[in-house]
């Protein structure tokens, strides 16, 4: 007999995997249009005339970038959505109600949240052959980084989904956090160009550490240790969990 939490998980994933790749053409197909054009306007037109960027054309550089990009916001995008759908059309407490552990929970719309923002990442890289010449260093160390990244951002967005009360609410974080986090953390450019006191104010950016060590991975380039990096995007995942545990445990938003 398989463990029950176990069929719980499969579960959550497997109605999560379904959920965006029925709907490709809303949650594949728009990121890779828009990174498209990141490529074309970023890459082709300005990156003439920028020029290399530390021993890289602005294009190879930028890639890795573009890349990690992707996987946040629908990482994010993907658990934030789902959640609060749930809440909203009350069948969330379904599985608030059944013997599913908190964690299994957790666990489940986590990885629904890596099965988006890879799928989507790999689209991203797909069409970034078109532009540049991918190639990673440290294969191994990118799909390290790529992962811990979807579950960093899958915890941010079911924290925000938990705490939403409309559908208002569940676009606030990424228009007014991530989207400013994302840009200010190094896809368009090297942290070591900043002036030093911009530099130490980018070092309390995450995202940062993840674009950094995700550019290691592709171009064996970086401004930041890679230990550093893992530590950094470990201690955000062990707060983020944490969170999101609380939240459940206390019916926060959940519960009437």
């Amino acid at each position: 007999m398989k463990n029950p939490s176990l069929v719980a998980f499969q579960t959550l994933l497997i109605r999560e995997f379904l959920r965006f790749v029925r709907i490709w053409m809303q949650t594949i197909l728009p990121p890779v249009i828009t990174t498209t054009l990141y490529f074309v306007i970023f890459g082709k037109l300005i990156g003439r005339q920028i020029g290399d960027m530390q021993g890289f054309s602005y294009m190879d550089y930028i890639v890795p970038g573009l890349i990690l990009m992707s996987v946040i916001t629908n990482a994010y995008a993907n658990v934030v959505s789902s959640f609060y759908q749930a809440k909203y059309h009350h069948h969330i407490e379904e599985i608030l109600v059944s013997p599913t552990p908190n964690f299994v929970i957790i666990a489940g719309y986590t990885a629904g949240g890596i099965a988006r923002g890879l799928t989507v990442g790999l689209a991203v890289m797909a069409v970034a052959f078109l532009f540049s010449e991918v190639r990673f260093e440290h294969p191994w160390v990118a799909l390290g980084i790529a992962v811990l990244t979807c579950i960093l951002f899958s915890l941010g967005g079911l924290i925000n989904a938990i705490y939403a009360n409309s559908f208002d609410d569940i676009s606030i974080i990424p228009n007014f956090v991530l989207t400013p986090l994302t840009y200010l953390g190094g896809v368009f450019y090297s942290v070591s160009i900043l002036p030093p006191i911009w530099q130490k104010v980018s070092l309390f950016n995450p995202v940062l550490y993840m674009i950094d060590g995700f550019r290691f991975a592709m171009l064996g380039k970086s401004d930041i240790a890679l230990a550093t990096s893992f530590a950094i995007v470990l201690l955000f995942i062990a707060v983020l969990y944490g969170w999101c545990h609380v939240l459940l445990v206390r019916g926060t938003g959940l519960r009437s």
